[in-house]
């Protein structure tokens, strides 16, 4: 199962004391809006996002369909078909995709530890 680009979306309570602290580790912010609590940090494959004040805990996300600098990549496997072989595999979603759609949706899961997973297709 290819599941696409990969970052860590961290719950933050200062975001502008987040960035210093990530800058200071290399990260650099590549998109998002300071003011509405939300950046998408980069140090060289690595991706990280601050997100102040819009999720309970951090979340790991995949992106079918996007390589590690967020371009589309020619080939990949719909979140729909992820979704399909994930319930297969009898795994409970927490939030699903219309199996009939297309383009962009998302699905969620957590897993046996109470972390949250977001496959995220944007494409």
């Amino acid at each position: 199962m290819k599941l696409g680009a990969f970052s860590v979306s961290l719950t933050v309570k200062n975001i502008k004391a987040s960035l210093a602290f990530y800058r200071e580790l290399g990260f650099e912010p590549v998109a998002g809006e300071l003011e509405q609590g939300w950046l998408i940090l980069r140090n060289g494959e690595h991706t990280i996002g601050l997100f102040q004040g819009m999720f309970d805990g951090n979340v790991l996300t995949f992106n079918p369909g996007w390589d590690q600098h967020c371009n589309p990549v020619e080939s990949f496997e719909d979140v729909r078909g992820i979704q399909a072989r994930l319930q297969e595999a009898g795994l409970t979603l927490t939030t699903t995709a219309d199996p009939e759609g297309k383009g962009p949706a998302h699905i969620a899961l957590t897993d046996p530890d109470g972390n949250a997973i977001l496959i995220d297709q944007h494409v």
